[in-house]
């Protein structure tokens, strides 16, 4: 399995930026480049790199109702809202190597 990663908080809360009309959770191919990302954004404060796994990802896939969505972050240093926009089972996939 190929390694994610993705911000969350102690309290378990997992970090998510407004895209378009729903919230998505960032996802990171290294905790270096959550890292980056988080020193770039005041508002991940609170929040610590994360495996991502399957777990995490059945953990997320319904919220309130909706599907969850996803960001895959290329680049940490521009804004998180820069990332290719997945739906779960787009997701899935790529988590195998």
């Amino acid at each position: 399995m190929k390694t994610l990663y993705a911000m969350r908080r102690a309290n378990g809360d997992w970090f998510a930026v407004a895209d378009k009309d729903n919230l998505s959770v960032p996802i990171f191919k290294s905790s270096g480049d959550a890292m980056t990302a988080r020193l770039r954004d005041s508002g991940l404060e609170c929040f610590r790199p994360v495996t991502f796994d399957a777990h995490a990802l059945e953990e997320l896939r319904k919220t309130d109702g909706q599907t969850a969505s996803f960001l895959m972050i290329n680049d940490p240093s521009r804004h998180l809202k820069h990332g290719l926009r997945l739906s779960f089972t787009e997701l899935a996939p790529l988590m195998i190597d």
